[in-house]
């Protein structure tokens, strides 16, 4: 008895060593973001005493003695040793864990993550598209760990609540999302039983204020695909993300609004953080014509691949791809590709950037392992990571339209420059779009000038009283 409790002295000591180390290079970007598995390993063995990783390496042998240094001192001298309670653990997760994650959160990678047990099987439930949940669609910042809501899904709980596109999720209850994981803060705290509550906290940027709100959870339908045709013949297909059931949806989408007398498409990627790099390839392939090269894989520990369009199936109409900065992952692959195979156009504003893809690793106990193991290239050989893609036409969204739950199309300045593009051609709409940005830089001009000559004004005036 005397022995357990002194374990659980150290052990709990470690727990707040290794949460310094831990939340310090913890900044991890879930579901929303575009970080999606290519494939899964089993476990790898486990038997030897040191492994490397990152040029380093652990060596077991130097490791135990001074853990049970520690512990000696811990339970010699560590005044606060009051045992966690199992509801605290549960909460928490157990001292070994955060071990496991202070070790991962050392390799400076925010993509590689340690996931407990019940981590990880929440990790691994299926999602099918619908969910009872509140009804947006959040993004979070690899670098800071911010989660903003990027899409608030018409006539949901969160619109009823009163929340907006650009809100930044504070608090999930009583947890701090910055810088939580963000497929699990979603699975595990947002979504819930059908009729309870979630209390959120939000911060407004537009109107500097935290809002704070109740949002009942409830069955919400999640279509990833949704499209209608536009006048003038032009199809619109929304993708809000890449999930199993996408390509074969996207595929009667293209089918349908061709019996409908489509005669160009625009494919609509924008706040789409990636997902099912699968479904983006199916995609890809789908609208390509056969031979032509849709993506490539080269990493570490696993086969080199290159995927190439060969489903006998093409889709020859001009096609527009809107993007901007949340366009990620899976996104950049069907991007890419299109692109590269100049199969489509691309408008609205750089691409996120994630060029790499990760492997999920299961563990003999349960838990498991997301590491990143292999770059993506696009078809021309680049790779995008940290640069992203850049658009052939360039124009950002109007500000006033950034926190509106529907933008109505006729309003949509990205999708109207789209348009332009089918009828004028990207050379015309790129010179249309250099001369407003040269009136509009003028104009500027102009204003600063009089400024500072009524200045002067007010200054001679002041010194002559």
């Amino acid at each position: 008895m005397e022995e357990k409790e002194t374990k659980n002295k150290f052990w709990k000591g470690v727990l707040v060593g290794v949460l310094v180390t831990a939340f310090s290079g913890l900044a991890v970007v879930g579901v929303a973001t575009g970080i999606w598995t290519v494939g899964r390993r089993a476990s790898e063995s486990q038997s030897t005493q040191t492994a490397e990783t990152s040029g380093t390496q652990l060596d077991m042998n130097k490791i135990t003695p001074k853990l049970q240094y520690m512990e000696a001192l811990i339970d010699k001298y560590f005044l606060f040793d009051e045992n966690m309670t199992e509801e605290e653990q549960a909460k928490n997760g157990t001292a070994e864990d955060w071990i496991y994650r202070g070790y991962m959160s050392s390799l400076n990678d925010p993509y590689s993550v340690y996931y407990d047990k019940d981590e990880y099987t929440s990790l691994n439930e299926e999602t099918s598209g619908t969910y009872c949940g509140i009804g947006v669609q959040v993004s979070q910042n690899v670098y800071t760990g911010i989660i903003t809501a990027v899409k608030v899904f018409k006539n949901s709980p969160a619109q009823e609540a009163g929340m907006l596109p650009g809100d930044i999720l504070y608090k999930v209850e009583d947890i701090e999302a910055t810088g939580e994981d963000l497929s699990l803060l979603v699975s595990d705290h947002i979504r819930g039983e059908e009729g309870t509550k979630v209390h959120l906290t939000v911060y407004r940027q537009s109107t500097d204020e935290y809002v704070e709100m109740d949002v009942e959870r409830r069955m919400v339908e999640n279509p990833t695909v949704e499209y209608e045709l536009l006048d003038n013949h032009a199809g619109y297909i929304s993708l809000s993300s890449f999930e199993e059931v996408s390509s074969e949806q996207f595929k009667s989408a293209v089918d349908d609004l061709a019996s409908k007398g489509m005669e160009k498409l625009i494919i609509d990627l924008r706040n789409n953080g990636g997902g099912v790099v699968q479904a983006a390839k199916d995609i890809a392939d789908y609208l390509l014509p056969d031979g032509k090269t849709i993506v490539s894989f080269k990493g570490k520990g696993i086969d080199d691949s290159v995927y190439t369009s060969d489903d006998g199936h093409e889709v020859d109409v001009p096609i527009i791809l809107l993007v901007n900065g949340e366009s990620a992952s899976a996104s950049e692959v069907l991007t890419g590709a299109l692109k590269d195979n100049d199969w489509a156009t691309i408008v609205g504003e750089k691409t996120f950037g994630k060029g790499i893809a990760q492997g999920i690793f299961n563990l003999p106990d349960g838990s498991g392992l997301k590491l990143t193991t292999a770059y993506y290239y696009t078809p021309s050989g680049e790779c995008i990571h940290k640069l992203g893609i850049e658009p052939d036409v360039t124009v950002v969204l109007d500000e006033d339209l950034k926190s509106k739950i529907e933008i109505p199309k006729d309003e949509d300045n990205q999708l109207q420059t789209a348009l332009e593009v089918f009828d004028e051609g990207v050379d015309a709409v790129n010179e249309k779009i250099s001369a407003e940005n040269g009136e509009t830089a003028a104009a500027d001009d102009d204003f600063e000038a009089k400024v500072k000559e009524n200045l002067e004004i007010e200054n001679e005036a002041g010194a002559a009283q």
